[in-house]
């Protein structure tokens, strides 16, 4: 059994909580932010496992950009950020 190391983006709209996973353009929700975090791990699982039954996993795998280390493949990419930033948009 390996591990997979990626990303949940977690965001409130209205009463849901929408998760999504960048790497692998998964997106799920929830009605709380643990819901949420749970539904994408469990699409993400289906899905992998779909991907393996056609014996396409290691190539989506390395598309999207992880790595293997040892037992565990994770992205080769480090978040360091997400922050709202404020761009003029010109009058027409």
């Amino acid at each position: 059994m390996r591990d997979l190391i990626t990303t949940a983006e977690i965001w409130k709209e209205g009463g849901m909580y929408t998760s999504y996973c960048p790497e692998l353009d998964i997106a799920s929700c929830g009605h709380t932010q643990e819901e949420a975090r749970k539904n994408l791990a469990e699409v993400i699982t289906i899905q992998l496992e779909e991907i393996a039954k056609l014996g396409t996993l290691d190539d989506l795998l390395s598309e999207s950009g992880y790595i293997r280390d040892g037992d565990v493949i994770k992205t080769g990419k480090k978040i360091v950020c997400f922050e709202e930033i404020r761009i003029p948009i010109p009058v027409l």
